[in-house]
Formats: structure tokens, C-alpha cells, sequence
């Protein structure tokens, strides 16, 4: 028998999109490259924060589809720094028992980019503490177009049938197939809206918006941003009245939509 996940303790799988460089630098009259800079310096505190307090999966948007349609010379800033990140950080990955792992259509990344993703994938595979995410030229709806694209060609060769198709086979098809879906998401920047994240996996999610830059998002503000999330009452459907039966009863906590009775 299967009910409703009551959860509202830390997420297992937390989703950030890492909004406001180009912001936060042009409030200080400074090129859009610092801000990268400096939001690069965010995600060594955040990623390893995270891995302090026990967060299982942690996938922050780094680059996504869209992306590419930006200026080639910050492109070209945004690959450099994505090797940098790769290089000077992978002692941090395997002191901490990061396993690191990337998500997107990274084919399109620049050759170094993706021989050092490889080599960093390898290197830290296996590892249990935490899983960290990167969508790399990444995007929701291209996700789902070559999930369907793998679908269709299955069925082509008649290997799927058409009422076969389910919910679950197409989430088996997305680049998080090995992931549960994120319980939080986490915006900053001030910007109300999914921007192509994680379309289908964010249908439960509970998005949290902050003002705050990325580049001055702290580890006291992840703080917040937890704490409202375990206020947080996920009904996935239901009403709070049958929350509260379905507690009384003794069901288990879960992080997902569906929680099993012991």
C-alpha cells in the first residue's frame, strides 16, 4: 500500500539554478566575467555545505541550451572557468566523497571541456558521500525531444508497443534516470520562473526564490531556504485533512510521492 510522501526534513536531491553573475556584476559596474568569477566561488561553499549536512544529490544549472546563443567571448569565459572548476576542484570531490556527474547534451561542449569531465567522472566514481549534478548544455525541453526521439526509434524497430508508454518508461529515457526527483529548488537571482530546468522531474518540487545574486548566496542563506522547505507540507494532490489521517495512521516519511507503510 502505497501513500503520499509527508516529508519536510532536508531534501534528498536539492536543484539549484545559479541566477545574477552578469547582474551582479554590472551593479558594480564591473564586466559580466566577474561575476562568473565570483559565482564560481559560491559553488565550492555551497557544494561542499551540502555534503556537511547530508543532502544525497545536489545538480546545479551550470550552462544551459540556451546559453550558447550568448556572446562567443563569454561563452568562451564560461568554458574556461568550467575547466578551472574541473581542475582545481577535484581534490575537494575526492576529499569529500563527491561523486560527480553531468547531465545535458554535453556533445556540444568544447573537446577540453569534455576530455576533463571524463577524467573527473572517472576519478570520483563510486564515491558515496554525494552526488553532484552539473546540467551542462543542458535543457528541459531538449531532454525531453531526445528522450522521445529514443522512444520512437524503440518503437520503430518494434521493440515498444504504444500503450506501453508510461510515465515511468519516459522517466527512464531522461538524463536523470538515476536520480530522484529534486524535493527543492532553489532560484536566485529574483527571477520567478524554471528557465527550462527540469521540466518533467520539477512537477512536485517546491521552488524557493531568493533576491540574492549567486555570487553573494551564502551557506546562511541555503540555511533559510532549508528551513522553509521543512515547513513545507507536500500534499501531491491530496488535502491536508487527509495529510493529517494519513500521519495519524502512521505512515512513513518519504521524499518522494509515495511513501510504503512498515
Amino acid at each position: 500500500m502505497m501513500a503520499e510522501s509527508l516529508s519536510t526534513e532536508l531534501p534528498s536531491h536539492l536543484a539549484i539554478i545559479m541566477d545574477g553573475n552578469g547582474r551582479w556584476a554590472r551593479r558594480r559596474c564591473l564586466p559580466r566575467g566577474e561575476g562568473h568569477k565570483r559565482g564560481a566561488r559560491s559553488v565550492r561553499k555551497i557544494v561542499t555545505h551540502c555534503r556537511e549536512l547530508g543532502v544525497q544529490h545536489l545538480t546545479l544549472y551550470a550552462f544551459s541550451s540556451e546559453n550558447w546563443r550568448r556572446p562567443d567571448r563569454e561563452v568562451s569565459q564560461l568554458m574556461e572557468l568550467l575547466c578551472e572548476f574541473l581542475v582545481e576542484e577535484t581534490s575537494t570531490l575526492l576529499d569529500n566523497g563527491i561523486e560527480l556527474e553531468a547531465i545535458g547534451d554535453t556533445a556540444r561542449l568544447p573537446s577540453r571541456v569534455r576530455e576533463l569531465l571524463t577524467a573527473v567522472r572517472e576519478q570520483t566514481r563510486g564515491l558515496g558521500g554525494m552526488r553532484l549534478n552539473l546540467a551542462l548544455s543542458y535543457g528541459g525541453r531538449d531532454e525531453l525531444v531526445r528522450a522521445i526521439r529514443q522512444l520512437v526509434h524503440q518503437a520503430r524497430e518494434g521493440e515498444l508497443r504504444p500503450e506501453a508508454v508510461s510515465e515511468q518508461l519516459v522517466a527512464e529515457h531522461l538524463d536523470t534516470r538515476h536520480l530522484p526527483d529534486p524535493e527543492l529548488l532553489i532560484r536566485t537571482g529574483g527571477e520567478h520562473r524554471l528557465s527550462n530546468f527540469l521540466l518533467w522531474q520539477s512537477a512536485y518540487t517546491e521552488l524557493y526564490v531568493t533576491d540574492v545574486a549567486w555570487p553573494d548566496f551564502t551557506t546562511e542563506q541555503l540555511e533559510v531556504a532549508l528551513t522553509w522547505y521543512r515547513g513545507r507540507r507536500r500534499r501531491f494532490g491530496r488535502t491536508d485533512e487527509q495529510l493529517e489521517g494519513l500521519e495519524d495512521q502512521g505512515y512513513l516519511m518519504g521524499s518522494g510521492p509515495y511513501s510504503v507503510i512498515p
